[in-house]
Order: structure tokens, then sequence, then C-alpha cells
């Protein structure tokens, strides 16, 4: 008897609506969650070259932790692409101003590089507090153990 791979389709793929809380969550721990889900890795019906993931939306991102020293000595490069360009912000920083870029850079980091990547990074929706903005799609909460 000869078995075939399964290959997932575009049209075959089913996507649902995760929120998770990162309230006290490790970054690095979570954003290894969050990337399997988006890219469908959780699946059984995962194929490489297929966006079969799903959508999540992460809540309270200015409370998400970091081990070690890295509050005060991470950094975060951006570069205007002209001489003497360089901006850099620590952690701490970018906590207080922007903290959805932090789990943004994160999950994208560990996305694949190319043009199915940055459709996945689009079914990642952040929030800086407790209320988000998609409840319109029926949402079911997603418990880290």
């Amino acid at each position: 008897m000869i078995m075939k791979t399964y290959s997932l389709k575009k049209e075959e793929v089913e996507r649902n609506w995760f929120v998770i809380d990162v309230t006290d969550r490790v970054l690095g721990r979570v954003a290894t969650k969050i990337a399997d889900r988006i890219r469908g890795k959780d699946k059984p019906t995962f194929t490489p070259h297929t966006d079969g993931g799903d959508y999540v939306i992460v809540v309270n991102a200015e409370k998400i932790k970091v081990t070690g020293s890295k509050y005060t000595d991470k950094k975060y490069y951006k570069h205007s692409l002209y001489p003497g360009g360089l901006k850099i912000k620590t952690f701490k920083e970018v906590n207080e101003n922007n903290p959805e870029r932090i789990i943004e850079d994160a999950v994208k980091g560990m996305l694949p590089k190319n043009k199915l990547g940055k459709s996945m990074i689009k079914k990642l929706k952040v929030f800086k507090g407790p209320n988000h903005d998609h409840e319109s799609q029926k949402p079911t909460e997603w418990k880290l153990s």
C-alpha cells in the first residue's frame, strides 16, 4: 500500500482567532508559542510552503517580562538609511513608549524571511491594554501552561 504525503492547499485552510494575555509571561517563551500558532506548526496539516496558521491577538503587551538584565541592557535598533541615522533604544524605553513593537519584533524574527513570513506576521494583532477591537471575530481564549 502506497501512502501519499498530504499537502495543504490555500483553499483548504481553516483559520481561527485566539486571544492571549501576556501579563507576567517571559517574552521569548511566549513569542515561540505565538510564532508556531501563526505559522500553523501546531496543526497536523502543517505544510512549510503554505500559510496555514491562525490569527493571534495579544493583550497587555506592556506587562511582558524579560529575564536577567535584559530590562536595562537589551537594545532595539532603527536606522533612517541616512548617514548617522542610527537610533538605539533600550527595552525599558520601548516598553514605555511602544510595547507592541517588542512582541512584534520577537515573533517576526521567528518566522520565515520571505514573502510567506511577511504575510504571516499580518495575522498577529498586539494591543497595549486589556481591550482589543476584534470582538466580532469571536476569538477563543488561549491559556498557556
